[in-house]
């Protein structure tokens, strides 16, 4: 009987391709760029929306502009019940006569009443970087709030989401005030932002011709506000 060879079969080796370069294949190497790349861009996408929605809350402006915001951004979270102070550092007996702390408390933010278009964002934006602006900010009317989004001065609070009202509907709502009816345009129809502030105390307007008129609870007499540190001339703030 012939002797049987009873060694190990030699082990099983895939066949050698000459001149395959070594690492993965071309294929997988896309497609980890894809999934790296979709991913950065994943990052990108909801940091941009988060910045976007941070950007539209008040603390924003006092995080990115402490100079000259800091201020604005303290009348918005003023305690309502407590006396204060307003933009320029004067005291305010009663914040609820200032607009930025009592719509604040219904849930508004700067950009309802503070509406930008993309241009007035990056003027701002670069005038901030560059130090070209004053301090404090220039208060500004309802028409300079309303101008480059195109709107009506009226628009700022008379419009569906805020005061849905006509100017009729306003003289209707203050007659009780009688002669001084602060909404009866009997020399001129003046701009909401006239009398209603919104980072200092609110001004009755008509005490600037007539003592007698009515000033609400908290609000200023044209006198007093003349008297505040920023409305008054530089010169005789030194004084």
């Amino acid at each position: 009987m012939s002797a049987e060879n009873h060694s190990a079969p030699a082990p099983e080796h895939d066949p050698v391709i000459e001149n395959t370069p070594n690492g993965p294949a071309p294929k997988r190497k896309r497609a980890r760029a894809a999934i790296i790349a979709g991913v950065a861009a994943a990052i990108v996408i909801v940091a941009g929306a988060g910045f976007w929605v941070w950007h539209e809350q008040p603390s924003f402006c006092g995080a990115i502009c402490h100079t000259p915001m800091d201020n604005y951004l303290a009348t918005y979270e003023a305690d309502l019940n407590e006396p204060t102070c307003d933009k320029w550092g004067n005291e305010v007996e009663n914040p609820r006569t200032m607009l930025a702390a009592y719509h604040g408390k219904l849930g508004n933010t700067c950009l309802d009443c503070h509406i930008p278009t993309l241009s007035e964002q990056i003027g701002e934006g670069g005038a901030w970087l560059a130090g070209n602006y004053t301090f404090p900010l220039t208060e500004r009317t309802a028409s300079e709030l309303t101008e480059a989004s195109g709107r009506d001065a009226d628009e700022l609070c008379l419009n569906e989401t805020c005061h849905n009202l006509t100017r009729d509907d306003l003289y209707e709502k203050t007659a009780d005030m009688g002669t001084y009816n602060p909404h009866w345009a009997h020399h001129e129809e003046l701009e909401c932002t006239t009398c209603h502030k919104a980072h200092r105390a609110s001004v009755m307007y008509c005490t600037q011709c007539h003592a007698q008129a009515e000033v609400p609870d908290g609000w200023l007499t044209m006198g007093e506000s003349n008297n505040l540190v920023g409305v008054k001339a530089p010169s005789e703030t030194a004084e």
